[in-house]
């Protein structure tokens, strides 16, 4: 296991190593780990809980509140999930070796673009478990490395995972150094980290905006951010109300804490008086806390109890928690513009019934993932039948939204000729 009496170096090093001879492995091999990761899981569960316990009982001592608790929380039902999600990675096509393109040049060269791993991957997260075991399958599906590094929130579970993991694909015959984890927790380490140039070939971080500041401060090695998550549901002029209803306590309450929870609530002005009183006192019977704009305070009903003043900054904030902040607008361009400014690209979501006002939505709106008449709690890598996901890129060089096997390939050409030179 790769521990943290290792320097940084030493254990980007030996994944690299590793990473040549990923690269070369079959789709069996790979399946074969990967299942046995999942065995594993299911295997040691017991050992599993006793060390997210521990995580646990510091993160109340820490008081780092319900959403990071939600987050870091492992329990036999998460676990079953986290196992069965494995081995769908195991099932789905091999990325590798994909032909993505193949044309003959004017001068008989045979061309070939295919699919390759992309080497080694960091993955930076914060107070995930889960993703120690999802970043770990995906980057072995497809042929890569992987570097660990999660939070000092979540240290107990992450060693206890990642050594699992290791051992797994270690007895199916793949390098142990393909799993590999930086364990101090220290922020010099996340330096070290983000500037291994010839070994580390990609960072992913998953976590908030601080995580990313911090890694653009230091990065020389390229990174995909998959950062927060400031999603809006706005309900249209033409919108179906029953639906609309559905689609907002499903985007703001089914999982509070996640990133495609939605923050905003949105509400044309034809619809608001209808709708308004009916929303905002369903939402606070769910116990989630109303920030309003004037005319949403207007409209809002007793039965909504107290909503509070709107600021710029709740426009803006991921909340992370049961707050929503709520707007009455004038037009799907004015949704639009109001996503655009304040959104962080992630997912967002219009209800209507009206094909040109959807067109102009997802047209428009410039995010990952936009819905129509569907909550935002969908945009992950498992529900979108990827297997699991690292993260959700809201970037868009090279990767967008879910980050699954595909967007862990690279690719290469492959020119075959027959004694061509050029002139």
């Amino acid at each position: 296991m790769a521990i943290a009496s290792q320097t940084v170096s030493d254990i980007c090093a030996e994944a690299k190593a590793a990473s040549r001879e990923l690269a070369l492995l079959d789709a069996e091999v790979k399946n074969k780990a990967i299942n046995a990761i999942a065995d594993a899981l299911e295997a040691r569960t017991a050992e599993i809980l006793a060390a997210n316990a521990r995580d646990l009982e510091a993160g109340r001592a820490a008081n780092i509140g319900d959403a990071l608790m939600d987050r870091l929380l492992l329990d036999e039902a998460r676990l079953a999930g986290i196992a069965r999600d494995t081995r769908k990675v195991a099932e789905l096509e091999d990325p590798v070796g994909r032909l993505l393109d193949e044309f003959k040049m004017y001068n008989g060269l045979d061309v070939r673009k295919i699919a390759v791993p992309i080497g080694v991957i960091a993955v930076v997260y914060e107070a995930r478990p889960n993703v120690t075991v999802d970043a770990a399958a995906l980057c072995l599906k497809s042929g890569n490395a992987i570097v660990l590094r999660g939070s000092s929130t979540a240290a107990h579970s992450n060693a206890v995972l990642a050594q699992i993991a290791r051992e797994a694909i270690a007895q199916a015959g793949v390098p142990d150094a393909a799993i590999s984890i930086v364990t101090g927790g220290e922020r010099d380490e996340l330096e070290q980290l983000a500037t291994q140039e010839g070994m580390v070939d990609l960072i992913i971080p998953r976590g908030g905006e601080g995580l990313k500041n911090a890694l653009k401060a230091v990065a020389t090695v390229p990174v995909i951010y998959a950062a927060a998550g400031n999603c809006h549901v706005y309900v249209d002029a033409a919108a179906d109300l029953e639906k609309a209803i559905a689609i907002l306590m499903n985007s703001k309450t089914q999982r509070p804490g996640v990133c495609n929870a939605a923050e905003t609530l949105l509400v044309h002005t034809d619809v608001a008086a209808d709708f308004l009183p009916r929303a905002l006192k369903e939402l606070a019977n769910a116990g989630v806390e109303l920030r309003g704009d004037e005319r949403t305070r207007a409209l809002a009903g007793a039965e909504a109890g107290e909503i509070a003043v709107a600021t710029e900054d709740d426009w803006a904030t991921e909340y992370h928690d049961m707050i929503i902040a709520v707007k009455v607008i004038d037009s799907v361009d004015e949704a639009i513009d109001h996503i655009n400014r304040f959104g962080t690209h992630h997912s967002d979501a219009i209800v209507t019934d009206s094909n040109t006002a959807a067109h102009k939505f997802t047209g428009e709106v410039d995010s990952a993932c936009v819905y129509v008449n569907a909550s935002t709690r969908f945009t992950d890598g498992a529900e979108f039948g990827l297997g699991a996901e690292i993260g959700n890129s809201t970037q868009k060089l090279h990767a967008r939204g879910p980050i699954a096997l595909r967007e862990l390939c690279s690719y290469k050409y492959v020119v075959e000729g027959d004694g061509q030179v050029r002139g």
